[in-house]
């Protein structure tokens, strides 16, 4: 097994000024984004009516990140992070710029949208492993844990926030007015990378030989020799499946029995729940036992999915998506800080980019199977006389429209409950933060002194 060393420029910081700094601009950052995605969804289907380029969008948006996060690891190990930052808000910055431009002449195709989208999949491939990688070095040990549940809770503020600020602009300033908005808030989100100091890890002698193939490979071999955490990255990676398979299907499930205003309070209700879980996880900071806690809030989280497919009830679909975004914050932030503790800060880089090319891999399979096996297989299943609507099945979920997609989640979350289970019955994985030590030393505790 690989030993590394903690090289002295990673002791803890004495405060969280830097990570409040960091993170209030990329909320605010965020924020635009998010109102500009919601305006090119609003675009797409004015211009298509159709759901095909969705589908494309997303894939075009998930693809090349996953596929590029191990380059863009072990550049972020071996280049200064907060540049690495800088440069991917700033492309972002011109992207969004330039559909201001395209829209504002007329321009503005389809086709466009798509290469946006895989240049802007591309630039965040970059980003997400140097911000990710920073927080490490910027937040104390203890605070790790408060970190992540802020980070979680930036994005359910966007969540939450973004389809109703969205739909106010666009009756007041329009399309043109929100994508320029989004172009602004890029500036607060690079200003506060201006302003701040990120700590480097010194690379060691061992890997400063290394190119970016053997990187790659290292971040591999990192994981695959320590059992618990590849086992844990193995079951992050079926958990992401499961509950984009769902996800993914949700908006069809409910506009198949309900109207518009339904869904987009059942949005709300998931921002509100992710929002309340990052607020308890940021406040607590997680478990003693983070393993043990996070494999017992995702079973919580895909109990909510059962509860969610259980009936076409609005009630039920709405107190099953809260119970699970409520759960995603919980289980995620407990399992961040298993990782960034126990992979040293010179090289969490490549091993965290190798970790999400891992666990995200499943995501585009779930996108590109959940909808022709709901249309083929699983909807007619589920029709007035289908196969299982005279069943016990029929008779619990009832029949006809979004019946064979409730089926699908109830299903998902099954799964998600007894590979959790198996998941926490293996020792190497229940144990993993007794039987793998800390790569981050403990902050110094500073001894009382007496006065006389």
């Amino acid at each position: 097994m690989t030993t590394l060393s903690v090289s002295a420029s990673n002791e803890a910081p004495k405060d969280m000024k830097t990570f409040f700094t960091i993170w209030g601009g990329q909320l605010i950052s965020m924020l635009g984004s998010g109102l500009t995605q919601f305006a090119l969804g609003v675009w797409i289907y004015d211009q298509t009516k159709q759901a095909t380029p969705f589908a494309i969008t997303v894939l075009l948006g998930t693809i090349p990140r996953v596929l590029l996060l191990p380059i863009a690891g072990s550049i972020a190990d071996r280049f200064n992070r907060r540049i690495i930052m800088i440069a991917a808000d700033t492309l972002s910055a011109l992207l969004t710029l330039a559909i201001f431009i395209l829209l504002g002449a007329g321009n503005l195709l389809l086709w466009h949208i798509y290469l946006i989208s895989t240049l802007s999949s591309i630039f965040s491939a970059f980003q997400e492993p140097a911000y990710t990688a920073s927080i490490s070095v910027i937040v104390p040990k203890e605070r790790l844990g408060s970190a992540n549940g802020l980070v979680q809770m930036g994005q359910a503020i966007t969540s939450v926030l973004t389809p109703v600020m969205a739909g106010a602009l666009f009756v007041f300033i329009g399309f043109n007015g929100i994508i320029m908005i989004d172009f602004v808030t890029f500036f607060f989100a690079v200003g506060a990378l201006f302003i701040v100091h990120i700590p480097q890890p010194e690379q060691t002698a061992e890997h400063k030989d290394k190119n970016i193939w053997q990187d790659m490979q290292f971040g591999w071999n990192y994981l695959r020799e320590r059992t618990g955490l590849f086992g844990l990255l193995l079951y992050y990676a079926m958990v992401n499946f499961l509950l984009n398979w769902s996800a993914v299907l949700l908006i069809p499930m409910v506009l198949s029995r309900f109207t518009a205003d339904v869904l987009g309070v059942i949005q709300t209700v998931m921002g509100v729940g992710m929002l309340a879980g990052s607020i308890i996880m940021s406040s607590w900071g997680g478990a003693k036992r983070r393993i043990p806690t996070a494999i017992g809030f995702i079973i919580l989280g895909v109990s909510g999915l059962v509860i969610a497919g259980l009936q076409p009830n609005p009630w039920f679909i709405g107190g099953g998506i809260f119970i699970l975004m409520f759960s995603v914050p919980l289980a995620s932030g407990n399992s961040q800080v298993v990782f960034q503790t126990k992979v040293p800060l010179e090289i969490q880089g490549r091993v965290f980019s190798v970790r999400s090319t891992i666990s995200q891999s499943m995501m585009p399979l779930a996108f590109l199977t959940a909808g022709p096996l709901a249309d083929k297989f699983f909807e007619p299943l589920m029709k007035d006389g289908g196969a299982l609507a005279s069943t016990f099945i029929g008779h619990v979920i009832g029949t006809g429209a979004g019946r064979g997609i409730g089926l699908m989640t109830i299903i998902s979350g099954l799964v998600g409950i007894i590979v959790s289970v198996f998941v926490f019955l293996n020792p190497r994985i229940r144990n993993l933060e007794d039987e793998l030590p800390d790569a981050i030393p403990d902050a110094p505790k500073t001894e009382p002194v007496l006065q006389s």
